[in-house]
C-alpha cells in the first residue's frame, strides 16, 4: 500500500506547532506573579508605557500574559466581555478566576488543534480573595492546558530559572516590598551567566490585586508608589499616587512579538523592537 504524498502524522504536527508556540513565548521578556501577605502582585520587564502585559479583567480578577501581543490582546478583550456579560446577567460574584480560566482554555485548545498556527501565547489568570487561602492563580498555556498555581508563577523567555530561584525564596505572607524587590532581583538575572542586571521603575509593569481595596482590587504601582515599594528615593518614573491611569492601552497592528528577553533565552528569530 502506498502512503500518500506528503503525509504527516497527527503526532508530528502536534509536536511542530507546540514547538512553534514555545519558541514565540521564548521571545519575550519574562512576567512573575507572586502572592504577597496583602493580595496577589504582578510583576513585568516592559518598555512600553501604553502595550500593557498586566491587566485588570473583573472585580477581583486580573490577566498577566507573555507572547504575541495582539493575540493575548485578544484574549483579554474577550474575557471583559465574557465578564461584564456574566456579572450583568446574573451577579458579580458569579465572575470568578476559575471560570475566566475555563474559558481561555477551551479558546486556547480549540486554536491549537483546529487553526493552521497556534497561538503565542502563556498567561496568569488570579483572583484575589478574602483571605490568602482563597487567592488563586491559573497557569494557561498555548494549547489550553491549565494548571492551579499556588504561591508564584513565571512565564517568558526566563521562566524556568526565575521558578527555580522563587521555589528556594519564597514563602508565605511575604510583605509586599519584599515580593516586589524579590521579582525585580530575578527579572535582572541573566539564567545562563546570572549576571545582575539593574531595573528601574521606568522599566517595570508592577500591579497589584490588593485584598484591603473596597470592589475593585486591581490596582497599579507607579511613580512615588513603585519608587518607596522598590526603596528608591526621589523616583523618577511618571507622578502619581499609584493608581491605574486613566487611558486604555492602545492597540498595536500587526502583531509583532514583544522586544526580546536578555540575552542567553532561545531568542530564535524573534522580531527586532
Amino acid at each position: 500500500m502506498t502512503m500518500q504524498f506528503g503525509y504527516v502524522s497527527p503526532e508530528q504536527v502536534m509536536k511542530d506547532r507546540a514547538d512553534y508556540a514555545r519558541k514565540g513565548i521564548a521571545r519575550g521578556r519574562s512576567v512573575v506573579v507572586i502572592a504577597y501577605d496583602g493580595g496577589i502582585l504582578f510583576v513585568a520587564e516592559n518598555l512600553s508605557r501604553a502595550l500593557h502585559k498586566i491587566s485588570e479583567i473583573y472585580d477581583r480578577i486580573a490577566f498577566a500574559a507573555v507572547g504575541k501581543y495582539n493575540e493575548f490582546e485578544n484574549l483579554r478583550m474577550a474575557g471583559v466581555r465574557y465578564a461584564d456579560l456574566r456579572g450583568y446577567s446574573y451577579d458579580r460574584q458569579d465572575v470568578t478566576g476559575r471560570g475566566l480560566a475555563n474559558v481561555f482554555a477551551q479558546t486556547l485548545g480549540t486554536i491549537f488543534t483546529v487553526e493552521s498556527k497556534p497561538y503565542e501565547v502563556e498567561m496568569v489568570i488570579a483572583e484575589v480573595g478574602v483571605t490568602a487561602e482563597d487567592d488563586q492563580i491559573y497557569r494557561l498555556t498555548y494549547d489550553g492546558s491549565v494548571a492551579d498555581e499556588h504561591g508564584f508563577v513565571a512565564m517568558g523567555g526566563s521562566a524556568e530559572a526565575i521558578s527555580t530561584a522563587l521555589t528556594e525564596r519564597y514563602r508565605d505572607g511575604m510583605p509586599l516590598e519584599e515580593a516586589l524587590r524579590l521579582a525585580v532581583e530575578l527579572l535582572g538575572r541573566d539564567p545562563v551567566s546570572g549576571e545582575q542586571r539593574s531595573l528601574t521603575a521606568s522599566q517595570l509593569e508592577v500591579a497589584v490585586l490588593d485584598r484591603a481595596r473596597p470592589r475593585r482590587k486591581f490596582r497599579r504601582l507607579t511613580g512615588a508608589a513603585l519608587g518607596h515599594a522598590l526603596g528608591v528615593a526621589g523616583s523618577q518614573s511618571e507622578a502619581g499616587d499609584g493608581d491605574e491611569a486613566s487611558s486604555p492601552p492602545t492597540a498595536l497592528a500587526g502583531g509583532s512579538h514583544e522586544p526580546a528577553g536578555p540575552a542567553g533565552t532561545d531568542a530564535g528569530d524573534a522580531d527586532p523592537a
